[in-house]
C-alpha cells in the first residue's frame, strides 16, 4: 500500500514560512519576472509601485484590469501571481480563495508565464491553500493532502528516470533576475543602493542628543529624492519613543507632502505615548477618508491600552460609513484583547452585521477568547440554519479546534444535520482529531462503512487514509480487496 504522509503535517509543511495576515506596512515584496515592455506595461508597473508600497487594495484592482485593458500583453498573464500575492496579504478567506483560483487558472491557461516556469505560483497556490487548510477550509485541505502525494510520486519518478540515465541533468530554465520595484521618485537611487540610507542606519547607534537634529534636518527636506530619507526618519525617531519623538511624528503625519511618509508617521505612532498623539489618532479614524491611512491609525490606536482608545475602535467597528475590510480589521485588533466588555461587543456586532466576511473575522477573534460565554455562542452558530453555509462551517471548526464540541456531539451534529455541506465539515473535523481520538475514527469508519451519499463515503475514507489508526489501515485493505 502506497504510504500516506498524515495531514496535519503537510499543512504545516504548506505553510512554513507563507504568507500571513499582515496587519498594516508594506510588506516585502518577492521579486518580480522580468517582462517586456508592451501596451500593458505601463498599467503593470503602476500596479508593482503599489504594491511595494503596501497598497495592496488598490494593488489587485490594477492587476486585474491589466488582464481586461490588455489581455494579449506579457504582464497580463503576470498579472495573476501578482492580483493573488496582492489579495493573500489581507489574509481573509474570501481573498484567500479568490488568490488559490487566481493561481489556478494561471498555471491552467497560462503555463509559459514566467511565475509558472519557475515554481512561484504552484508555490504560493500551496502556502493559501495550507492556510485555507488551517482555517477550517476541508476542500483545501484535501488538495494539499493531493498536492503532496503527487510531489511524492514525482519526485519518486525522477529518482528512477535520473537513475536510467544519470546524464540527464537538465531542470528547466533558471528564474531570470527579478528587479526590484524603487518605491521613490523617478529617477533617485533605490534603498539599497543609496548610502545616505546607510548613513541614516548608522544613527541608530547614536544616543537622542546626536540623532535627533539630524534626524529632524532630513524631514525639513523637501527635495524631490528626499522621500526615502524621511521615510527612514520617521522609523529612527519612533525608537526613541520620547515626548520629543511623539511630537515629531504628530508633526510629520500631519505636514509632510508625501501621503506614504505621512502614512509610516501614523503607524508608528504606535509606539509612542501621550494624549496628543491618541487625540490625533482618534481624529484620523473620525475624518480621515484615506483607506490606507486609516487602517494604519487604527493599527497605531489598537496598540493603547486606554479604555477611550478601545472604546473608540469598537465604535468603528459598527460604523456602517466605512469599508467593510477596515470593519474587519478593527475587529481583529478588538479581540486581542481579552477583556469581558470586548467579548460582549463582539457578539452583539456580529448580531449586527449581514457581512460574511465580518462574521468570519468575529468568530476568529471570539475563538482566541475563551470563557466568558464564548464557547456556547460559537457553537449556537454552527447550528444557526439562519446564517450562510460558510459561516456556519467556520464556527464548527473553530469550536472543534479550541476544545469547546466533544467528539460525541459532532457525531451527534453529523447524524441530525441534513445538509450536505455541514456534513462533510463534520468529516473534516472529524479527522483532524483521528490521531488522537480514537472516536473521532469510529465515527469515521462508521460513515465510510453505512453512508448512503458516495461523496461523503468518499470523504471518510480519504481522510481515513491519513490517520495512523490500524482500524483505518485495515478498513482501507478490505476495500481494495473486495
Amino acid at each position: 500500500m502506497q504510504k500516506l504522509v498524515p495531514v496535519l503535517s503537510i499543512i504545516a509543511a504548506a505553510i512554513a514560512g507563507g504568507v500571513a495576515p499582515a496587519a498594516t506596512g508594506a510588506a516585502p515584496v518577492p521579486q518580480a519576472t522580468t517582462i517586456a515592455r508592451d501596451s500593458g506595461d505601463s498599467l503593470y508597473r503602476r500596479a508593482r509601485a503599489y504594491l511595494s508600497e503596501g497598497e495592496y487594495d488598490r494593488a489587485a484592482e490594477l492587476f486585474a484590469q491589466v488582464r481586461v485593458k490588455y489581455p494579449k500583453s506579457a504582464a497580463a498573464a503576470q498579472s495573476f501571481y501578482w492580483e493573488a500575492f496582492a489579495l493573500s496579504r489581507d489574509g481573509s478567506p474570501t481573498r484567500l480563495r479568490r488568490a488559490v483560483t487566481l493561481l489556478d487558472t494561471q498555471i491552467k491557461e497560462y503555463p509559459s508565464a514566467g511565475t509558472v516556469r519557475t515554481g512561484e505560483s504552484r508555490t504560493l497556490a500551496t502556502r493559501l491553500k495550507g492556510q485555507l487548510a488551517r482555517g477550517g477550509d476541508a476542500d483545501m485541505a484535501e488538495a494539499v493532502v493531493e498536492s503532496a502525494a503527487r510531489a511524492e510520486r514525482d519526485a519518486a519518478r525522477a529518482e528512477r528516470n535520473a537513475q536510467r540515465a544519470a546524464v540527464r541533468g537538465a531542470r528547466g530554465n533558471p528564474a531570470p533576475d527579478g528587479a526590484r520595484w524603487s518605491p521613490g521618485p523617478p529617477g533617485c537611487k533605490n534603498e539599497e543602493d543609496d548610502d545616505r540610507i546607510e548613513a541614516l542606519n548608522a544613527l541608530l547607534q547614536m544616543n537622542a542628543e546626536q540623532a535627533m537634529p539630524i534626524l529632524k534636518k532630513v524631514l525639513e527636506r523637501r527635495d524631490q529624492c528626499s522621500e526615502l530619507l524621511r521615510r527612514k526618519a520617521v522609523f529612527l525617531i519612533s525608537q526613541k519613543r520620547t515626548d520629543e519623538a511623539a511630537d515629531i511624528l504628530l508633526k510629520t503625519a500631519k505636514s509632510d507632502p508625501d501621503e506614504e511618509t505621512r502614512s509610516q508617521a501614523v503607524f508608528w505612532l504606535s509606539q509612542v505615548s501621550g494624549e496628543k498623539a491618541e487625540e490625533f489618532l482618534l481624529g484620523i479614524i473620525r475624518d480621515s477618508k484615506d483607506e490606507a491611512v486609516q487602517e494604519r491609525a487604527l493599527f497605531s490606536l489598537s496598540q493603547r491600552k486606554s479604555e477611550r482608545a478601545q472604546q473608540a475602535m469598537r465604535d468603528y467597528a459598527t460604523r456602517s460609513d466605512v469599508p467593510p475590510q477596515l470593519r474587519e480589521r478593527a475587529i481583529f485588533w478588538v479581540g486581542q484583547r481579552r477583556t469581558e466588555e470586548n467579548a460582549k461587543f463582539l457578539r452583539e456586532a456580529f448580531a449586527k452585521t449581514d457581512n460574511d466576511e465580518v462574521r468570519e473575522r468575529i468568530l476568529f477573534s471570539l475563538a482566541q477568547m475563551k470563557g466568558m460565554g464564548n464557547d456556547t455562542f460559537i457553537l449556537d452558530q454552527a447550528a444557526n440554519p439562519k446564517l450562510s453555509i460558510g459561516v456556519r462551517k467556520q464556527a464548527l471548526f473553530w469550536a472543534s479546534q479550541q476544545g469547546m464540541v466533544s467528539t460525541a456531539q459532532l457525531a451527534s451534529i453529523y447524524d441530525k444535520n441534513a445538509d450536505l455541506e455541514m456534513r462533510e465539515q463534520v468529516v473534516f473535523v472529524l479527522a483532524q482529531r483521528g490521531n488522537k481520538d480514537p472516536g473521532a475514527v469510529d465515527k469515521l469508519l462508521e460513515i465510510a462503512k453505512t453512508e448512503k451519499n458516495a461523496d461523503l463515503r468518499k470523504r471518510a475514507i480519504f481522510w481515513l487514509g491519513q490517520s495512523k489508526d490500524p482500524r483505518a489501515a485495515k478498513l482501507l485493505q478490505e476495500l481494495i480487496e473486495r
